[in-house]
């Protein structure tokens, strides 16, 4: 049987990616001489790379004369409570230079900025989130102490230079495991999205990139695939270009987490890929419960087997995997899904939607309204993604036994 996909198309973007991925980027990384030392640790820690296409210069400062390499892709700023920690960023960026500032004081430091008035683009400043009933550690203990007469008073060891305003303030953040977590993947994504051309490059650098770029592309193969099945009138239009996109966001996960990318591997991912009708079956399957709902329900199966391949190869790679066995775990993946979509309570219930939703469509038409139809898609879509989410996780509960 000839696999429908197109094994050029599949050559060409790992040849893409893998020249993507070996662009030069440069990075000036400034760090406040007044910022806690653990974010400076953890901001020298997360952009020291081995890469040979990165270079990367580290600066401390203490006030607005920080330098910075004029011919930056990017700067990242550890920012404590120097004042002038706005005004820094504001030069990076009359420079052209994109200006991430990281840091675990955020109101202190947004707040300043203000002040001074160079205040920090939003989106350019990152830091942990707590939220409601968060457990936070403190990055220093609080001393309560009593003068004998009422009187108590707190000793907060301060950075040096800042003097809070409230004595109990939870600023700076410590940054636990959870937190630093936190904070890597919130600085990848900024890395994502400030960057088109070369990410690959910033995740082959640096780690914390890796994860965000790696979603991002599963995110919007799923939806490519969703819009694929929506709109493919042709009788097995779909499929050739369903796992062409496929393929292709294996090779850019792989590509980030810094996997060669041969011919003979291209050659076996897209076979398997490629190869693989169980997405089709399941989809038509559905569509014979519903036929007139049959663009909904493709678009909803055309998304969650997508999904469930990427976040099964990023698992993979998170725990060490390598490129020769990727083929295997995505097309364990993709069947686990579509097994999911036809066998367990998800996949029931994605029938009994399609069935509801076909009634509901029905009675639209009849009524000449379409909001039933106009939702249909996106609650077929929710179902499906729930099933691809559990079948992904069940991929890789049985890679570990």
């Amino acid at each position: 049987m000839k696999i429908p996909i197109d094994l050029m198309a599949v050559f060409q973007e790992a040849m893409d990616v893998e020249a993507a991925r070996s662009v030069p980027i440069t990075v000036s990384v400034l760090l406040d001489e007044a910022a806690p030392a653990d974010l400076v640790a953890f901001v020298r820690s997360g952009f020291a790379s081995a890469s040979p296409q990165a270079r990367v210069s580290v600066n401390y400062f203490s006030d607005a004369s920080a330098v910075f390499d004029a011919k930056s892709d990017m700067a990242v700023i550890a920012a404590g409570v120097t004042r002038e920690v706005g005004l820094v960023a504001r030069r990076v960026r009359d420079a052209g230079i994109p200006a991430l500032v990281v840091t675990t004081l955020p109101q202190v430091v947004e707040q300043t900025a203000i002040e001074q008035g160079y205040p920090i683009p939003e989106g350019d400043l990152v830091a942990p989130v707590i939220e409601d009933g968060d457990v936070v550690t403190l990055a220093e203990p609080v001393v309560v102490s009593s003068d004998g007469a009422g009187e108590v008073s707190y000793d907060v060891p301060p950075i040096p230079g800042w003097q809070p305003d409230d004595p109990l303030s939870l600023e700076p953040y410590a940054l636990t495991p959870q937190v630093a977590e936190q904070l890597s993947e919130r600085m990848g994504e900024w890395v994502v999205a400030c960057f088109r051309t070369k990410r690959l490059a910033f995740a082959q650098a640096f780690d914390f990139v890796r994860k965000p770029l790696s979603m991002e592309s599963v995110r919007s193969t799923s939806m490519q695939n969703a819009g694929v099945g929506f709109v493919a009138f042709i009788p097995g239009a779909d499929l050739p270009i369903m796992t062409l996109n496929q393929a292709k966001m294996v090779l850019q996960i792989a590509a980030a987490y810094g996997q060669p990318l041969t011919v003979e591997r291209a050659r076996e991912l897209a076979a398997v890929v490629g190869g693989g009708f169980a997405c089709r079956a399941a989809a038509r399957q559905l569509v014979g419960v519903v036929p007139a709902l049959g663009w909904a329900i493709k678009a909803g199966i055309g998304y969650a087997g997508t999904a469930a391949m990427g976040r099964a190869a990023i698992e993979y790679f998170e725990h060490g995997g390598s490129v020769a066995g990727i083929a295997a775990v995505v097309a364990e993946a993709r069947d686990a899904a579509m097994q999911a979509a036809e066998n367990t309570s998800a996949g029931r219930a994605a029938k009994g939607a399609a069935q509801e939703l076909g009634r509901q469509a029905a009675s639209a038409l009849r009524a000449k309204a379409k909001d039933a139809v106009r939702t249909a898609p996106e609650k077929i879509t929710r179902v499906a993604q729930a099933a691809a989410s559990a079948a992904g996780q069940a991929a890789g509960a049985s890679r570990t036994r």
